[in-house]
């Protein structure tokens, strides 16, 4: 995916209504590789998120080591927030995933308003779950 969450924060300052966002995001989730079904498994799978979620780390072995995610979701809008998740923290150091600010960027592009309570446990789980990966391999 070549876009960027610099780009989505910039898209979502011209979009004016939440029908035209909310179809943003389901085109970012679109945009996801499908994930092989073998990852979507219980192991894989986040807690506290309403839809079925998988979310996959991939750290490599460097110095400092890196973590790269697949992730999928069953239901549209979700995939869409994974995809945002995904341009945040894949790619990035553990410190890089820990000091990253994504409850500016959620404020940033004002989901909390316009989400479900359950979509937006969902997001903070799926948030959790990243950084409790990054949490061990800066631990290793």
């Amino acid at each position: 995916m070549d876009t960027t969450i610099e780009d989505v924060l910039e898209d979502f300052e011209y979009l004016d209504d939440w029908e035209e966002r909310y179809q943003e995001i389901i085109d970012l989730g679109k945009k996801l590789p499908p994930l092989d079904d073998a990852y979507k498994t219980d192991a894989y799978k986040v807690k506290g998120c309403v839809s079925q979620v998988w979310l996959v780390p991939h750290v490599a072995e460097t110095l400092p080591p890196t973590i790269t995610f697949d992730a999928d979701s069953d239901a549209h809008i979700v995939r869409g927030l994974v995809a945002i998740l995904l341009m945040v923290y894949s790619g990035k150091t553990p410190r890089q995933i820990l000091d990253a600010d994504i409850e500016g960027i959620f404020s940033r592009l004002d989901l909390a308003s316009h989400l479900s309570p359950s979509r937006s446990n969902g997001f903070r789980s799926m948030v959790k779950k990243i950084r409790s990966i990054a949490g061990g391999a800066l631990a290793n």
